[in-house]
């Protein structure tokens, strides 16, 4: 099961109290305080660790606490500290107040530990308050509350490329062609139900990694179907790759002009991200007029195809675009390639495609 965001309350250990003992020895008449303190509560640390891939453990969970500090004892021993609670998270992790809404910490590296709450310190015990007024003090400190917190867990998948489109326009394909994913594959819509992440192995010294999340439909960012649930995933990319169906009822430019209002109605940052596009279902096309219509998309973005470019090998003369200048201009795609996931038209290079412009967001 993915979950990708929990909510629950975080509650360092309380110290424990100090003892109030006095000294009771035989030949020792006036024997005098001898109370220990008590012992430090636990903390609360955060453990990211890139073996888990979800937040599902803590579904269902309200309250979270460390232990608490034992209590002192006579002839001075001092209490048990008690036991940390390590919470463990998966990079990409951010944790939330839930009451002022900051964000507290945004958790990338792996390995990392952080010592999120304090526990409360351990009470003194009554031999610290002994003096010349006071030679018999029969009180000591209680121990002190550790730190609390109702904290909002959400986790955002960590990638480098991510896939946006409608529903069926053939994300889950591409990505199960070209990396390790291995995500369900179907002729319907919202196949994919999850984010899925996949690692793309470009040549032997080149690798990144592809995020698909499900389909986005008009009004997504508003709630309708499951875009609005998702789409915080490809926040931390660096890039997005756009998919439009040649094959879709949809017309190319009806498609990108809904998915891009929908990005920039959830984020402008994700709006403004670099960005690529593909033309899908290049081996599928039934529509008559296709080359019109794609000769009215690239009006639309006030481009010309130069698919005699020679970057990348591009192996079919089909519509293509790539930016000549080595800086990428953010108002127009980085590139357009048409490709075929099933007969792997252009496949290969599109992956050196987006290793170029991977390169280029660094």
């Amino acid at each position: 099961m993915f979950i990708d965001t929990v909510n629950f309350t975080l509650s360092a250990g309380k110290g424990g109290a100090g003892a109030v003992s006095f000294r009771r020895e035989k030949h020792v008449p006036m024997g005098g305080p001898d109370g220990g303190d008590g012992g430090r509560g636990g903390d609360i640390i955060i453990v990211v660790d890139n073996n888990t891939h979800t937040l599902a453990h803590f579904k269902g969970i309200r309250e979270l606490k460390a232990k608490n500090g034992q209590p002192g004892m006579g002839r001075k021993k001092y209490g048990k500290s008690g036991e940390s609670l390590k919470i463990v998270v998966p990079p990409g992790t951010q944790i939330i107040d839930e009451e002022s809404k900051e964000v507290l910490l945004d958790l990338i590296n792996d390995k990392e530990e952080i010592i999120f709450l304090k526990g409360g310190a351990g009470g003194l015990g009554n031999t610290h308050f002994k003096h010349s007024t006071n030679q018999r003090p029969t009180y000591a400190q209680p121990g002190l509350l550790g730190e609390s917190k109702r904290v909002r867990l959400e986790l955002k998948l960590i990638a480098d490329v991510g896939l946006v489109g409608f529903p069926n326009v053939g994300k889950s394909t591409l990505i199960s062609t070209i990396s390790n994913a291995t995500p369900e594959v179907a002729n319907y819509e919202f196949t994919t139900l999850t984010p899925k992440l996949g690692v793309v192995n470009v040549d032997e010294f080149n690798s990144f990694v592809m995020a698909d999340i499900p389909g986005i439909i008009e009004g997504a960012s508003s709630g309708r179907g499951l875009g609005l649930q998702f789409l915080r995933h490809i926040e931390r990319t660096k890039c997005l790759l756009i998919m439009l169906d040649l094959a879709n009822y949809r017309n190319l430019t009806t498609q990108y002009k809904t998915l891009k209002e929908e990005l920039k109605n959830y984020s402008n940052k994700l709006h403004l991200k670099p960005f690529a596009i593909v033309l899908t279902k290049a081996d599928a096309i039934i529509k008559e007029d296709f080359e019109k219509e794609i000769d009215e998309f690239f009006n639309y973005l006030n481009i010309k195809s130069n698919p005699n470019s020679k970057k990348f090998d591009v192996e079919s003369k089909s519509p293509s675009f790539f930016q000549e200048d080595d800086k990428i201009d953010p108002k127009i795609p980085y590139f357009i390639l048409t490709i075929s996931s099933v007969s792997k038209l252009n496949i290969k290079p599109l992956q050196f495609a987006l290793q170029d412009l991977i390169s280029k967001c660094e």
